[in-house]
């Protein structure tokens, strides 16, 4: 049904997926035995905990589902984001490559030894970010004894901007959007002999994105092994978050690669200001599609305008759903997370970590979704998974949304009035 454009989610179907049974996609991204080198370095990294998956099954109960299980991603390595895990990996492959030894695993203590250091010499590590993925870049490259040059886009909070120089790297900030950043940062990395980290593709360069694609799976390897220990094969759904698409892909790929055509409905959630994934869903052809504008959201690390080729392919063959979003829907998400119902857990949830619960809330909420519920199958049997991608890496705007009650809910769909 149409819907005006503060409506809280704005759907469209994928049939495309329904008729893949095995994506090459994936089998490019996801070979044999690559999750398992990712785990395997990162394992080896001081400091490396597995992240919580936590239940929040009283809500669940409450919306009619089986369970809710959020992947906590707020203490991934003290960095607030899962985002490390796929630069410092992307980072990993590159100086394997450089050493001619990417047939081997070499152990973290070894690259960094100072004999490695003497003969990989001196790089420079470039990425532009939002924020997450420029911040755990820094991280990685100070841990292993590198330069690191991190380009933001003019919207980019303070916060955001001091985090990353903390770990050392040096910031440059872009005139411009994301998109924007990521063009100058190339332009920059070739004229000045530095190595772009980025999770974005683009012709001619694919291996560093596909690297950083599979540096995320570690999060969803550990996600198997926590509802195993729940007696949980697999979960039913996955809702996940989407800028260029790169965590998207890694997790909706991971599963096709594990499950094949029996792997779990798949749901792509992103900003109605930077909805380029869902435009190109819309679309229809197969090809990625950029959005227009400013792509000024709150959800900073889903605010791109470019989907990435290589991501995009995966969602294309893979991704059942894509719904696109206004502000309000991460705000009540965030606050969901911060005020649980009583038994359920407290998770700190940044503005691009909570939309995925927003939208899922109001699809089980709003009897104008009751079509999205029946073709997701959402029923008293599904068990969700939730990725909370950050946590509070913005603590003004934070406080804003949770203690301000920015972005409030319209009264037409709040729930309770």
């Amino acid at each position: 049904m149409e819907q005006d454009s503060s409506f809280p989610v704005k759907w469209i179907e994928n049939p495309h997926a329904k008729t893949v049974t095995t994506s090459p996609a994936v089998a490019e991204v996801f070979p044999p035995g690559i999750s398992r080198l990712a785990r395997s370095f990162h394992r080896q990294i001081p400091g490396y905990r597995i992240s919580p998956l936590k239940s929040l099954a009283n809500l669940a109960h409450m919306l009619g589902l089986g369970g809710i299980w959020v992947k906590d991603e707020s203490v991934r390595l003290t960095l607030n984001s899962f985002k490390v895990l796929g630069g410092s990996f992307a980072m990993y492959r590159f100086l394997k490559t450089r050493l001619n030894m990417d047939h081997l695993e070499i152990p973290f203590s070894e690259l960094t030894s100072p004999e490695m250091r003497e003969k990989l010499g001196d790089i420079t590590f470039a990425a532009a970010t939002d924020g997450n993925h420029g911040r755990g870049v820094a991280w990685a490259a100070a841990r292993m004894g590198f330069r690191a040059v991190i380009y933001v886009h003019k919207f980019t909070s303070q916060a955001r901007i001091k985090a990353i120089e903390a770990n050392g790297a040096e910031v440059r900030i872009i005139d411009g959007t994301y998109d924007d950043a990521v063009r100058q940062v190339n332009l920059d990395a070739q004229k000045n002999g530095w190595q772009v980290i980025s999770d974005t593709s683009w012709e001619g360069y694919e291996d560093v994105p596909r690297w950083v694609m599979q540096g995320y799976s570690t999060m969803l390897t550990e996600v198997q092994e926590q509802l195993a220990a729940q007696g949980i094969v697999k979960p039913t759904h996955v809702f996940v978050q989407a800028g260029v698409g790169a965590l998207a892909a890694s997790a909706i790929g991971y599963y096709h690669q594990l499950f094949g055509e029996h792997d779990p409905i798949s749901v792509v959630v992103e900003p109605d200001t930077a909805a380029c994934l869902y435009r190109s869903a819309e679309a229809g052809d197969g090809q990625p599609h950029s959005f227009p504008g400013d792509l000024d959201t709150m959800m900073a690390g889903l605010a791109c305008g470019d989907p990435s080729p290589l991501a995009w392919k995966i969602l294309w063959d893979c991704a059942d759903m894509f719904l696109s979003c206004p502000e309000y829907v991460a705000a009540k998400g965030m606050r969901v997370y911060g005020v649980p119902l009583a038994g359920d857990p407290f998770i700190v949830s940044g503005e691009s970590g909570a939309v995925t619960l927003g939208a899922l809330m109001f699809i089980m909420e709003r009897p104008e979704l009751a079509e999205v519920r029946e073709r997701l199958q959402l029923d008293s049997e599904s068990q969700i998974l939730l990725i909370n991608s950050e946590g509070n890496t913005d603590p003004n705007h934070f406080r804003r949304v949770v203690w301000d009650g920015a972005e409030q809910v319209p009264a037409e769909y709040k729930e309770f009035n």
